[in-house]
């Protein structure tokens, strides 16, 4: 694991940031000094179908068409990727934001196919359809938060959201070159891979992915994510006080106790923030932690 010079672990956001930024610049050095069709190999295109060339639904993703593109990109993954990085923990945050890019990318990919006359059959590049997916999940976890748009303008995120959705989607049912030569359609599959994530549970860690049953028993699994759910929510200072009705609870065996107790208060902390709970709450879960800690 990466760490940076104070010991800490960088963030998954920091370093995909940094390899978007070392193959961007890796492209312009392909552009004056090597001069090979790279991309060509690379980017998204009709060929992806058509010749099986499915590895470019994953390195568009990497690619980036000038300096103003991928500032953009960089911004918005910075402002966005920590938080729902540290909702959702490093790998499946991974998993999130690049299953959102492909996702989009299918869509963007699938159109062109099948209407090459109507859509810009061109190459398409760029991280924005993960990016989409995680300010999707970002919105829907975080509705009521602001956003500064153009850095100025305050909106919430729950109305960018419908207006990110709005512009993608008209501009997929009208390709107009007046859309400002955006992937719209991959733009539009990244937001609904990441409203998909949260409808389906996917951002609490101990809700099993499809694929996760596969490698790992689903006991052993809920256990090892309800220690990392725990853990996500440490930072709370619970003063110690008498023998309450919280730590009665946590005598209880410990499935009883997790789904009685601790599963209601994680619910609520992803449909209202952390800063929702009550004493008794928060009492409940350092009551967790510390079963958590004993095992």
């Amino acid at each position: 694991m990466t760490k940076g010079s104070n010991g800490v672990p960088w963030s998954m956001t920091g370093m995909l940031m940094v390899v978007l930024i070392v193959v961007f610049a890796l492209q312009c050095i392909n552009d004056v000094h090597i001069q090979r069709p790279i991309e060509r190999w690379l980017a998204l295109t009709p060929e992806c179908f058509t010749r099986g060339y499915v590895w470019q639904l994953l390195t568009f993703q990497f690619l980036h068409v000038d300096l103003w593109h991928i500032a953009g990109n960089l911004i918005c993954l910075w402002f966005f990727g920590r938080f729902v990085e540290n909702v959702l923990g490093r790998q499946r945050f991974l998993v999130a934001y690049f299953g959102c890019g492909v996702i989009g990318g299918l869509l963007q990919c699938l159109l062109l196919v099948l209407f090459p006359n109507h859509f810009f059959a061109g190459a398409v590049y760029g991280a924005s359809a993960g990016i989409m997916g995680i300010f999707a999940i970002y919105a829907l976890l975080l509705p009521e938060s602001d956003v500064r748009l153009y850095f100025i303008l305050p909106i919430s995120a729950k109305v960018l959201l419908w207006a990110a959705g709005a512009v993608s989607l008209f501009f997929t049912i009208v390709p107009s070159p007046r859309g400002g030569g955006i992937a719209h359609a991959a733009h539009l599959g990244g937001l609904l891979a990441g409203i998909a994530w949260v409808k389906l549970g996917w951002h609490r860690d101990f809700v099993q992915l499809p694929w996760e049953g596969w490698f790992s028993g689903r006991k052993l699994f809920r256990e090892r994510a309800r220690k990392s759910e725990l853990v996500h929510t440490s930072p709370l200072k619970i003063p110690r006080l008498s023998r309450s009705k919280a730590e009665d609870s946590a005598d209880l065996p410990q499935e009883e106790f997790i789904s009685r107790e601790v599963d209601p208060i994680l619910d609520k902390i992803s449909q209202h923030g952390i800063q929702s709970l009550t004493e008794r709450e928060r009492k409940i879960l350092e009551a967790a932690r510390n079963k958590m800690a004993k095992r």
